[in-house]
């Protein structure tokens, strides 16, 4: 990638800090990423076979969201956000109220910031139900502009 091209824009957390958000059937491309023990062996591939897709069907939205549902070792769905079907593409909604929190730092804090949601969950006299995973930035712009910010999502 040329040093001067960003593909992802650089993140503003502060919009994401204990933000109650909800999807009422928001309409997502879904997929399934391959992993080795939570690491992502085609992540990338996956984003492109759908990006091309969305594109074609010109679908795209501008800060689409695109989450992860972290829901094996040996692999995670992923859904992106869509203005409207995408022929060739699954298609899925995901509805509910979620309490999004953005964390900084490397992946390995995952945990630390599950366990850091579920403390503000509970909290509030709530419980974790479902969680997904908003990687807010590939790791090449993420190294480029000097965070990376993950916010999760977790369903009341």
């Amino acid at each position: 990638m040329d040093a001067m091209m960003e593909c992802c824009p650089k993140f503003d957390p502060a919009p994401w800090q204990e933000r109650w958000v909800t999807l009422d059937g928001k309409r997502f491309a879904k997929d399934r990423v391959r992993s080795f023990l939570r690491i992502p062996l085609n992540f990338g591939a996956v984003m492109a076979r759908n990006m091309e897709k969305i594109r074609k069907a010109e679908a795209e939205l501008p800060g689409r969201l695109v989450l992860s549902d972290e829901n094996s070792p040996w692999g995670a769905d992923v859904y992106l956000e869509v203005a409207k079907e995408v022929p060739g593409a699954q298609m899925a909604s995901i509805s509910g109220t979620f309490l999004a929190q953005a964390y900084e730092g490397p992946y390995r804090d995952i945990p630390k910031w599950i366990a850091d949601l579920k403390r503000r969950m509970a909290a509030k006299g709530k419980a974790v139900q479902k969680l997904y995973f908003y990687y807010t930035t590939c790791p090449v712009c993420a190294k480029k502009h000097g965070k990376n910010y993950v916010v999760l999502f977790a369903q009341a």
